[in-house]
């Protein structure tokens, strides 16, 4: 038996006459960027996690470092987060010319520790961003009230948890901005790049919205206006389709970005959008399987706090073996991924931070440890009962 860590073709079967259908509309349509899927899904997201405005970008990348920079959060400026992450989460921070300041991590969650956040807070610090890893969501009200007593911002990075829920609210709306990624293997995924910025902040999507675009349009006026505290209205040109001619397009008011997310991949989201807690529910019975059939191994299962929704975008277990343990699986048809095999203060990319083995222990720890195994919604009983005989099998 052969089982991929992430089966998206399997996925694909489910939606394919729909997604075909629809892609081709779009392609027949001839318009390909900012059109009426784009619109559309926006408002979608919008009600689905319950904000007031999405703004569809290019990636979940540029949706971190587009809400850094809303924030007014650049050189000199210091913004705590983890180091047991995805590599973006810090980059994003370095692309807008601040410094990331990374703070451990508990070892049962994987989550930014909040207990450990406020000695690593400097008059520099400006914000907090959390990362909901792997799918669950971080103890947000305790970070939210070191961000009050310090005046910080929260930016969520969600990208890895889309339809988690927190305390009965979902991730995207526990912060002052929130940034999703649709990245193919993604529980919400598309068929290339894709990324979302969520918030209730009038003020902040405007400004995201012009730094999406090349600073210019009407969008770029109005966020150049807030960023200066101009009092001056902007009046929208109802006269034209402004999908084919915008009469402020070569107008540009801010050094923006090119981050646009494409009609194709907002069509196939719109298809996908409705299916997703379904999706995120199998993923939920999945874990609850591996949980059971492990319990009694010397493997460490996932933990999952009692006030929080995990999605598990990844199923992680941890093993002091897990080198043998992998290529074990990989010998018998099973795949794995390691997540992550450095923490991110001790890349090289971070030398100049001077952070050194022992710095952050429970991220080094975890990171010579976990492991994932597969996990998606359609993995067949069949599958998952192949997948914990191995894992037995090894461990006798």
């Amino acid at each position: 038996m052969k089982i991929p860590l992430i089966n998206l073709k399997k996925q694909y079967e489910i939606i394919s006459e729909q997604a075909n259908k629809k892609v081709y509309e779009v392609l027949t349509s001839a318009q390909y960027i900012m059109g009426e899927n784009v619109k559309e899904f926006e408002k979608e997201f919008s009600e689905y996690i319950g904000v007031k405005h999405s703004i569809s970008v290019g990636n979940g990348t540029d949706a971190l470092a587009i809400a850094l920079e809303a924030l007014g959060i650049g050189e000199g400026d210091e913004v705590i987060t983890t180091p047991f992450t995805f590599f973006a989460t810090a980059e994003s921070i370095s692309a807008v010319g601040a410094t990331p300041v990374f703070v451990d991590v508990r070892l049962d969650t994987f989550n930014i520790d909040p207990t450990k956040i406020e000695e690593k807070i400097t008059p520099r610090t400006k914000a907090i961003m959390p990362v909901h890893i792997f799918g669950q969501p971080v103890d947000m009200d305790e970070i939210n009230e070191i961000a009050r007593k310090y005046n910080l911002k929260v930016i969520e990075d969600a990208c890895q948890a889309v339809g988690a829920n927190y305390k009965g609210k979902k991730t995207g709306t526990l912060g002052d901005i929130a940034c999703f990624s649709f990245f193919p293997t993604k529980n919400l995924g598309c068929a290339g790049d894709g990324g979302m910025i969520v918030t209730n902040d009038d003020k902040l999507a405007t400004i995201c919205r012009g730094l999406k675009a090349h600073g210019s349009g009407e969008n770029g006026k109005k966020a150049y206006n807030i960023l200066n505290n101009i009092n001056e209205e902007v009046e929208e040109d109802n006269s034209v389709d402004n999908t084919v001619y915008n009469p402020l397009k070569y107008y540009n008011y801010l050094i923006g970005h090119n981050s646009r997310l494409d009609e194709v991949q907002a069509a196939i989201l719109r298809i996908k959008l409705p299916l997703l807690d379904d999706w995120n529910e199998n993923r939920r019975e999945n874990a609850k399987f591996y949980n059971q059939q492990l319990s009694n191994t010397e493997l460490v299962t996932p933990h999952e706090d009692d006030y929080v929704k995990h999605v598990y975008h990844m199923y992680i277990l941890q093993s002091e073996k897990r080198e043998e343990l992998v290529e074990f699986l990989k010998e018998n048809g099973i795949a794995t991924g390691i997540y992550y095999p450095v923490p991110i203060h001790l890349q090289k990319a971070y030398t100049n931070l001077e952070y050194k083995k022992g710095s952050l222990p429970n991220a080094e720890y975890l990171s010579e440890r976990t492991f994932a195994i597969p996990m998606f919604a359609e993995l067949t009983d069949e599958e998952k009962e192949y997948i914990v005989k191995n894992l037995k099998k090894f461990g006798e």
